[in-house]
């Protein structure tokens, strides 16, 4: 009889860590009610970013997802190690989905796998991940880069002295942007790249380091700029030399107002390419979408296009601003009929809900020639 309770009280402990091993093993179990979606951003260092963040929360205030979200925001100082603890604690806490702008290509990944394993969506953004089970939102890095590029040796008719001005080194997006133009710039052995630097996307930085660079440098024919355009434009201005005769740069307010005439300076060519700061709206209408079975989840890439406007273009009160600092950035919201999405000043510069309802239409089948 004691050797047949032996026998039972082992089989019972075998089947309970059994269960045990089993439990741990599969997703979490979510209950019924408002998604949890979280944002885990590697780097609040720019406005940028900041305007971004305030997408988001402006989003979240709004129907639908006032409603059916419960949102939050985790930052990490683009340290991976820290956004990694932050991304476990949350597939502890059993969030719904994480929507992920990465301060790694590839350093995410192993946490990444490791919360999809746990049924939660993944979606990566702007700076995006290869992890493959990521869903990835984004405009083309590798074009922009060599949308700007290819738009510089044009206007330049293949010949002058051109600096680069980076973003912020190791992420994807960074890395995708300089290979798109270096592609370009290398097959015309008559322009020069007389510098590269980091601006880290931001207007602040990229003056101080342009000024830095300027005395060491000849003259400036075009502006090739991940970031910051309106710093580097302000700097060259400060030092006495002539502006540029083109400049392919970001979506700063600053820069915008450099193509319609700005602090008595008018550039004769300026491409500005917009990363819309309202990716992360539509990574939270995809991680909606795709929890919500509303939608299924894309196998590949969601492309987004770059807002863009030139000197021909850019109009005060439509694309370009006067009541907006000139580090804002202006591809904040779409406009037009076709808009993915529109979003007010206010909510951009403070991350308050605008009026009404927001509604988002994810380009889900757009495809961009060349996209990486």
């Amino acid at each position: 009889m004691r050797k047949f309770r032996l026998v039972v009280a082992g089989m019972t402990l075998a089947l309970c860590a059994i269960v045990a091993t089993t439990a741990l093993a599969q997703p979490h179990t979510r209950a019924a009610g408002p998604f949890q979606i979280a944002l885990s951003n590697s780097f609040i260092g720019n406005k940028w970013r900041i305007e971004m963040e305030n997408d988001f929360k402006s989003a979240c205030g709004m129907e639908p997802y006032k409603t059916q979200v419960q949102c939050s925001v985790y930052n990490s100082g683009n340290d991976v190690s820290k956004q990694t603890q932050q991304i476990s604690n949350l597939i502890s806490q059993g969030v719904g989905a994480i929507l992920v702008d990465a301060a790694s290509g590839t350093g995410l990944n192993g946490i990444i796998s490791q919360a999809c394993a746990r049924g939660i969506v993944v979606v990566a953004y702007d700076n995006l991940v290869t992890a493959p089970c990521a869903i990835k939102i984004n405009g083309s890095q590798y074009a922009y880069g060599q949308q700007d590029a290819q738009y510089i040796v044009d206007k330049l008719k293949g010949k002058g002295n051109v600096i680069m001005v980076t973003g912020v080194a190791g992420t994807q997006a960074d890395t995708d942007r300089n290979n798109g133009a270096a592609d370009v710039f290398k097959k015309y052995p008559n322009i020069k790249v007389v510098a590269k630097y980091t601006g880290m996307w931001d207007s602040a930085t990229a003056q101080r380091n342009t000024a830095q660079q300027l005395p060491s440098l000849p003259k400036i024919d075009g502006v090739w700029s991940s970031g910051g355009t309106d710093g580097i434009l302000k700097a060259i201005l400060a030092s006495g030399r002539p502006m540029p005769t083109v400049v392919g740069g970001e979506g700063e307010n600053g820069y915008r107002r450099f193509l319609i005439g700005y602090h008595g300076k008018k550039l004769q060519y300026g491409l500005s390419l917009g990363q819309p700061p309202f990716n992360v709206v539509v990574a939270l209408e995809v991680a909606r979408a795709v929890l919500s079975k509303s939608h299924a989840a894309p196998k590949g890439t969601v492309w987004l296009p770059f807002p863009q406007t030139t000197e021909k273009t850019t109009k005060l009160g439509v694309n370009v601003f006067d009541n907006v600092p000139d580090s804002f950035f202006d591809a904040f919201t779409d406009s037009g009929p076709n808009a993915i999405v529109k979003i007010c000043v206010q909510g951009a510069l403070t991350g308050k809900a605008c009026p009404g309802t927001l509604k988002v239409n994810v380009p889900w089948d757009y495809q961009p020639a060349g996209a990486k």
